[in-house]
């Protein structure tokens, strides 16, 4: 429509960050992810990923620069199976047989081969979809609400995979309202706000800044430096 979702964005992502990017509802989150996908083409300006032009770029082209993990993993799962899945995510990528369902093992052990996906649990069904667009191995990994219908043990191990994805030098951003996940995992923290960034920088400096986005811990122990419940306990025991 006639309403601007993005206006004068400039944001670099780098090999080996995780970029937590934040705000309310409609300010334009979903719209930035898209549009280094290829989804929505820019008025203005320029959209560039590992070179490309995302909405000029075929898919299979493009697979290999930046994958996406949309807010319900359902929406990337077809298959009647979790081995047709990968199968497909193999051919798609042109990754050799076996490459995905080796990721799926590596990410969460014990998901059955002709388990559908529907029947997956949130956290399954999210590590399945993880392990499909990390089939390509592109460079940058997007993901949109990642944490939303997960349990913490779900979300513990999302927060390792990540953390592992940043350490082979995987650029990630992820689009979350979960205050407690920047806090915990984000190295730099991006504000967005009727579709301007209004913040960016270490997400230390820029949660604690607002109290929309300061996790519970740095609203109780504010003006103390601590974000996490691990951060107090190291400070306990030192």
């Amino acid at each position: 429509g006639p309403v601007p979702a993005l206006r004068g964005v400039d944001l670099a992502l780098h090999p080996g960050e995780i970029t937590a990017l934040m705000g309310r509802n409609g300010a334009g989150k979903s719209t930035l992810l898209g549009s280094l996908v290829g989804l929505h083409a820019p008025a203005s300006g320029s959209v560039r990923v590992g070179g490309r032009t995302p909405h000029r770029t075929r898919p299979a082209e493009l697979i290999r620069e930046v994958g996406l993990v949309p807010q319900d993993p359902r929406d990337l799962l077809y298959g009647e199976s979790v081995a047709a899945e990968c199968a497909a995510a193999d051919t798609d990528a042109g990754a050799a047989a076996g490459t995905c369902r080796a990721l799926v093992e590596r990410l969460l052990p014990g998901i059955a081969d002709d388990a559908h996906p529907r029947d997956l649990s949130e956290g399954q069904r999210l590590t399945l979809a993880l392990a499909v667009v990390l089939t390509a191995r592109p460079p940058l990994l997007l993901l949109d609400e990642p944490t939303r219908g997960l349990d913490y043990a779900a979300k513990a191990r999302l927060v390792e995979i990540l953390r592992g994805l940043a350490a082979e030098d995987h650029a990630v951003l992820l689009a979350t309202h979960d205050v407690e996940l920047a806090a915990e995992l984000a190295h730099r923290t991006v504000i967005l706000a009727e579709g301007e960034i209004v913040a960016d920088g270490p997400t230390a400096e820029v949660v604690v800044s607002s109290p929309t986005f300061a996790p519970q811990v740095a609203k109780v122990l504010a003006p103390g430096p601590w974000l996490t419940v691990h951060q107090v306990a190291e400070a306990l025991d030192a």
